[in-house]
């Protein structure tokens, strides 16, 4: 949610690969999938963070076959809690009230390491923010509303995962993780250490290896990838 390609800047995607970025500009899971899956042509490997990583949850569950590998990060495989639903309905209201740049700042402190000030990553947040605009943030914050409990999928899918977080994460704690790669059979949990949720911009590094790793062990078992 609020971020688009700029999320990705630092991370050193392999130059062999295309890379395809997906904006979540629907107020439906289902359509975010569905747009996914028509953006990407044959197999692909799939990445991505919170809201994005939630996509990528039902675009498993829709097409399984065409996901050669899934790298989810700083996400959440659970159907919304009662909590989620007040603080997602309070928000679209402030945005509909003209107060979108509130709504930057009440959820910027998230973002990061808790333990650290965001500095330059406050900026980059912002900018990408208003990149993405007060129309397609009430349509995130719609879709969130629409996902639903993932673990089923998970225990059903086939490829190779990674699962990514930073072990100073507020909004995506270790424990949502932990139940991600245990429910995937063939998922692989590691931890980043002194990171909170936007991980490609606060450790870039990390995120690379693990696409890099994945990329491998998609091949290897979709040789054809």
């Amino acid at each position: 949610m609020l971020c688009d390609h700029g999320l990705w800047t630092d991370v050193a995607f392999p130059e062999h690969h295309e890379v395809h970025h997906v904006a979540l500009t629907e107020p439906d899971i289902g359509r975010l999938a569905d747009e996914v899956l028509s953006a990407v042509p044959g197999p692909f490997v799939l990445v991505g963070l919170s809201l994005g990583a939630i996509v990528g949850f039902e675009v498993l569950r829709r097409a399984p076959e065409r996901v050669a590998g899934f790298c989810a990060m700083s996400t959440n495989a659970g159907a919304p809690r009662p909590e989620q639903y007040a603080a997602w309905r309070t928000m679209d209201a402030l945005i509909a009230e003209g107060r979108f740049e509130e709504v930057i700042e009440q959820t910027l402190p998230g973002m990061f390491d808790v333990t650290q000030p965001p500095g330059d990553f406050a900026d980059r947040y912002r900018s990408m923010a208003h990149r993405v605009g007060p129309d397609a943030a009430r349509a995130q914050l719609a879709a969130q509303a629409t996902r639903s409990d993932a673990h089923e999928t998970l225990r059903s899918a086939r490829c190779p995962m990674t699962v990514l977080y930073g072990m100073r994460d507020a909004l995506c704690p270790p424990d949502f993780h932990r139940a991600i790669a245990e429910a995937a059979p063939d998922a692989r949990l590691r931890a980043v250490p002194g990171a909170g949720h936007l991980l490609p911009i606060q450790q870039p590094g990390s995120v690379s290896a693990a696409v890099r790793d994945l990329l491998v062990a998609a091949k290897r078992t979709q040789p054809a990838f």
